[in-house]
């Protein structure tokens, strides 16, 4: 396993230091997408492969729901590709230039981060996504998914590596490690940081939780999202039921689904039981604290100190009544993880009060926390959610995926 993985090591740092025109970047993603739409009842084949394993081990619904592929998502994948092609290339990219009075031009100016580690679980989408954006923006990937989506993976790595020969490019720009042993990650996190630059989790909080407690090598993502949606004083009865029923239960299995609701003290005798009845008829577990128990007429469980930093992630919520708009911010601060917060008002000032206020790293106003996504940012796709204080913070897509350098010149100056 250790010269295995030496090699890959090798073999990406090798594909990185040949970089590629754009021209050809697009050429290999549009004969991607091809290869994809013409494999695609073969991807299908693989994955119910993967699927038939996961109900074998007993996995969890909501992982069995990341890993499942239909027609519907091969769609999502070829229209993320698709808009990875249209974005502008991120590398060699002047971002500022100016000249100082000592002589020198200095310009500032993009460039790839080098090798870069994907460890994620049971999301397929996430290999074509990830590939697609690495090479867009001038990186080399190693991609280390989950045994439980290993015949899916496999399929859409290997699309994308015939795709780089077909166009004559150094196929390690991609490489998948087909190796099922836990120990894999352990020796990535630990030992290969002479080739690895920056590695990205993308995956449940245990997953996580080992690559931030034992990576050698600076990482990327998130460790949960334990999001917010504040109802303000002001805020609007309608667009409050929509914003906060799209926001839980959407999709509950994502990281961006709202996992705490907050209502403002003065208005939960008004608020409470439209918008949790609309919840619970629709098969959500209500958790409140003693005001949210008082004032609604639903089935509500009572909760503890606990469920204010539960990232459920399945059909159930915790409600909070809070005094005011600087206890929202004080309790989203405490308890959540800076992944995405929401206020819901009319009131601007307010609005304005929260998004300033919020640690998070993305924060709403009036907007469903289901939007947490890079495609719906614009981004073409993403490789996963920063909660990190330090950039990037947010979707990682292209623009997030260089670094950059100073070019100096000048006319022969020379420093007194």
């Amino acid at each position: 396993m250790r010269n295995l993985l030496i090699n890959i090591g090798e073999k990406s740092k090798k594909a990185f230091s040949n970089q590629i025109i754009t021209k050809k970047k697009d050429k290999v993603l549009k004969d991607y997408l091809f290869l994809i739409i013409k494999n695609k009842r073969k991807i299908l084949r693989e994955n119910i492969k993967d699927v038939k394993n996961a109900y074998k081990k007993n996995l969890k619904n909501n992982l069995i729901q990341r890993l499942i592929l239909n027609d519907k998502k091969i769609l999502e994948i070829i229209n993320s590709i698709k808009k990875i092609i249209k974005l502008k290339d991120p590398t060699n990219v002047v971002l500022e230039k100016w000249k100082q009075p000592n002589g020198l031009n200095i310009s500032k100016v993009s460039i790839p981060i080098g090798v870069i580690g994907v460890i994620y679980e049971s999301r397929p989408n996430v290999t074509s996504d990830v590939a697609s954006l690495c090479f867009k923006s001038g990186n080399s990937v190693i991609l280390k998914g989950g045994s439980e989506a290993f015949y899916s993976n496999l399929i859409l790595s290997k699309l994308f590596r015939k795709s780089l020969k077909k166009n004559k490019v150094n196929e390690n720009f991609i490489q998948f490690i087909d190796i099922k042993k836990r120990t894999v990650v352990d020796y990535l996190l630990t030992k290969m940081s002479k080739f690895i630059d920056v590695i990205i989790p993308r995956g449940g909080k245990s997953l996580v939780k080992k690559v931030h407690e034992l990576s050698s090598i600076p990482t990327i993502g998130h460790l949960e999202g334990v999001c917010h949606s504040y109802v303000d004083k002001d805020a609007s009865l309608k667009m409050s039921k929509k914003i906060i029923y799209n926001a839980k239960m959407r999709n509950t299995s994502i990281c961006g689904a709202t996992e705490t609701i907050l209502f403002h003290e003065k208005i939960v005798k008004k608020f409470v039981n439209p918008i949790l009845n609309d919840l619970e008829k629709n098969g959500c577990k209500i958790i409140g604290d003693n005001k949210i128990m008082k004032f609604y007429n639903g089935n509500v469980h009572k909760a503890s100190t606990k469920d204010w930093s539960k990232e459920y992630l399945t059909s159930v919520v915790s409600v909070k009544t809070v005094k005011n708009l600087d206890d929202a911010i004080s309790h989203i601060n405490k308890y959540g993880t800076m992944h995405t917060d929401c206020i819901i008002t009319r009131n601007k000032k307010s609005a304005k009060k929260f998004l300033n206020g919020v640690k998070s790293s993305i924060a709403m106003h009036n907007t469903s926390t289901q939007f947490a996504d890079g495609g719906e940012f614009g981004f073409g796709g993403e490789v996963g959610i920063s909660t990190n204080t330090l950039p990037p913070r947010g979707p990682v897509g292209l623009k997030q995926l260089v670094s950059y350098r100073y070019q100096i010149s000048s006319n022969g100056k020379i420093r007194k």
